[in-house]
């Protein structure tokens, strides 16, 4: 094997290396010192993603198939790791408070290390091409956020939402690596070219079982209905920085990689097989996380069963099926990355402060603590998909790009999602009401966030106003999308 094939896993190599320089810190540095880790990890992570954004804006990185076609690297999977890696930048300043208390003092490093090994994870999910990789990339996404679901160790909630995440965790992977064993079975190949080489043709009642075996295993890691049940008690359980970072960076990752394996691995299949079990995926994803969200009056689990509600539409960049449809599906998680942790900022602040988590806490915060209030309102706002905002934008290239197909199941399906868009404006704004129209004195008073809480919360602001306004955002990711190299991915 040719060792110099490991230069093309550039980001990762980043990944690891800042992986080490936060290991080190941790063990060596005095205690005096350790408080800074958390500004350090952020720090560093931000110089990682600049440099990860050079190639691509600059256009000089081509794509690279490296380990005999087991890893791929192109400048559409660069982005893809570089959006997620400014959410993971955002957590990381989010989270400095928390990090820093006294309960976190003697696991503050263990946070950082665990967060960095589940993002190295998701980085091989995306570019795998071979699911031999694709499964180390998983099981390193999965099994480290169990523990850090658990790294709150006086309360039973975050024990219990551990429990909950691993068992699921572990019987979706056997799900999933059940239907793998099918596929393989039929295909003779771990390969995704391979293996959509071998199935084209004539189906058997085998391959539909293990297809849908193969789903469900992701759909785990997505939160798509029927596989969401662990979702709202891990968010309520968790610390709420590991929760937002569940809630966005993880899904995001498991978003792209689903993409990819349908589109390469199973391409041939889209239109007799899993055309339509999307199709029935996305209509219960949305209604179902529509309707329970609006039951909740916990905000981390109000928030848990919304992200179950936007997994499905993030799906229907997966239906387009085209590079509109990735291009959209691109931006809308680049959008939610934004408008999530806006709303998990605001909501982190407040629980740091005083332990309030529910919706009913917030009412007259508008009074009490203004500018948290604001950001809260656009959060929601963008969430909800109401212009000039980002969400508006997002949710209209996405459904633009499902129903350039022309298709008459589509047309249904993407008129499903927005009567249940406007099912959502009803329950996002119930908080919006709480904070500026429920009369009664503030039940949370006024007090002052702290420096990373208040950077963060500018940083997802400005996210949420300028990419509603700012055509150029899409267009770069437009033409990155439709470079020779990502519209293979789509050959049926």
């Amino acid at each position: 094997m040719e060792y110099s094939q490991f230069l093309a896993m550039k980001q990762e190599i980043g990944l690891l290396v800042l992986f080490l320089v936060v290991f080190i810190y941790d063990i060596f540095m005095p205690r005096s010192a350790a408080k800074a880790l958390p500004w350090v990890t952020a720090g560093l992570m931000t110089l990682v993603t600049v440099a990860g954004f050079f190639p691509c804006l600059l256009g000089t990185a081509g794509a690279v198939s490296v380990f005999d076609g087991m890893y791929v690297n192109s400048p559409i999977l660069a982005a893809i790791k570089n959006i997620l890696n400014i959410g993971v930048v955002i957590v990381l300043i989010q989270s400095v408070k928390w990090a820093n208390n006294e309960l976190m003092a003697m696991r503050r490093g263990e946070f950082y290390e665990l967060l960095l090994v589940t993002l190295f994870g998701m980085y091989l999910m995306i570019s795998a091409r071979h699911f031999l990789v694709f499964i180390i990339g998983l099981e390193s996404a999965s099994l480290p956020l169990a523990a850090m679901v658990a790294l709150d160790k006086n309360r039973y909630e975050s024990h219990e939402a551990a429990v909950k995440y691993i068992l699921t965790a572990v019987f979706s992977s056997a799900v999933f690596m059940m239907g793998l064993s099918f596929v393989y079975g039929l295909s003779g190949s771990l390969y995704f070219g391979k293996i959509c080489e071998a199935l084209a043709g004539p189906q058997c009642a085998l391959m539909i079982v293990s297809l849908a075996f193969v789903i469900a295993g992701i759909g785990f890691k997505l939160s798509l209905v029927p596989f969401h049940l662990w979702t709202a008690d891990v968010y309520q359980g968790a610390p709420t920085s590991v929760t937002s970072y569940l809630s966005v960076i993880s899904k995001g990752a498991a978003a792209f990689a689903f993409m990819v394996i349908l589109a390469q691995a199973f391409g041939c299949l889209y239109e007799d097989v899993w055309e339509w079990m999307l199709y029935a995926i996305i209509i219960l994803t949305i209604t179902v996380g529509n309707l329970f969200a609006i039951r909740q009056r916990n905000m981390k689990r109000f928030l848990a069963f919304s992200s179950i509600s936007q997994a499905g539409y993030i799906m229907l960049g997966v239906i387009a099926a085209n590079v509109m449809g990735t291009t959209a599906m691109m931006y809308y998680i680049l959008v939610y990355i934004f408008s999530n942790l806006a709303a998990f900022g605001v909501a982190g602040a407040v629980e740091n402060q005083c332990g309030k988590i529910s919706i009913d806490d917030y009412r007259g915060m508008s009074r009490s603590n203004p500018r948290l209030a604001f950001c809260m309102m656009l959060a929601m706002f963008s969430l909800a998909g109401i212009p000039p905002f980002a969400g508006f934008f997002s949710k209209f290239f996405i459904f633009t790009a499902a129903i350039n197909q022309d298709s008459i199941a589509i047309y249904v399906l993407v008129l499903i999602a927005l009567i249940n868009t406007i099912i959502s404006l009803f329950y996002y704004l119930l908080v919006v009401k709480s904070m500026y129209i429920t009369p009664g004195e503030p039940v949370v008073g006024r007090f002052k966030s702290s420096a990373g809480e208040r950077i963060g919360l500018i940083i997802t602001v400005a996210g949420i106003l300028l990419l509603g306004v700012v055509s150029p955002v899409y267009n770069w990711l437009e033409n990155i999308a439709s470079s020779s190299e990502f519209l293979s991915l789509f050959a049926r």
